[in-house]
């Protein structure tokens, strides 16, 4: 029984070493084309920041490992195939709770990481990225890619969500959490100024915190930094 368990998690973790590289390497590509220069002279940052993610990659890939066989060969989590499972309507609410579920999480250890002696252990080096770019995303101390990574794979076993919208989860986590970290705003600017984009977190958000450090810590929405009052807005360039 070891030797799957053990195959699994390493495909797992393979898996997520490869949808770093693409989507953090693809949107680096992007930023080439859009913003020329932009990152010429961060060479040595970005080696450092690959480096450190494709750590994390297997802290969060041995344990949603374990967990995906578990799940297909002993019935573990809550995760279902069967579209009748639960009713149509619930596709859309359990992909909303589990965003809302995971943006708390990672407000309150974010925050958590910002007091003096874990941000000296761990947090800094997430912080070492001035600016942040798209290799940035999972660039995580240990102890932080473990507050990462227990997240999904606690929530699976809690709330019930078909695989799809599983899918869907993972993917709105990794496209959010590299382009917050690009440096410039990919999305359009009547989105973000939009009464939706005012509580939505995009680059022109996350920005700020990476200059400021004491704000606007949250991953997906502005809910608990309007209700913390640790909102501070948008970034200076992007004000307008």
């Amino acid at each position: 029984m070891m030797m799957p368990i053990l195959l699994s998690a390493l495909a797992m973790t393979v898996i997520v070493a490869l949808r770093y590289l693409l989507t953090s390497g693809g949107f680096a590509w992007l930023t080439t084309r859009v913003r020329p220069g932009y990152y010429a002279k961060l060479g040595s940052q970005m080696h450092s920041e690959i480096a450190w993610s494709l750590a994390s990659t297997a802290i969060y890939g041995v344990p949603a490992g374990i967990i995906a066989w578990g799940w297909q060969n002993l019935g573990w989590t809550q995760v279902y195939s069967n579209w009748n499972t639960y009713p149509l309507w619930y596709l859309p609410v359990s992909i909303l709770l589990y965003l809302l579920a995971h943006d708390t999480w990672f407000y309150w250890t974010h925050r958590w990481m910002h007091a003096p002696r874990p941000f000296k252990i761990a947090h800094a080096v997430h912080h070492a990225s001035r600016p942040p770019t798209a290799w940035a995303a999972m660039s995580f101390h240990p102890i932080e890619a473990l507050t990462g990574a227990v997240v999904i794979p606690a929530l699976v076993f809690l709330i019930p969500i078909h695989v799809a919208m599983l899918g869907i989860v993972l993917t709105i986590m990794t496209i959010m959490g590299v382009t917050n970290h690009m440096g410039w705003e990919l999305f359009p600017r009547w989105l973000v100024h939009s009464r939706v984009g005012n509580w939505l977190i995009t680059a022109s958000h996350h920005q700020l915190h990476h200059e400021r450090y004491s704000c606007n810590y949250g991953l997906y929405f502005r809910i608990w930094d309007r209700i913390c009052k640790t909102d501070r807005g948008l970034a200076d360039a992007y004000q307008q």
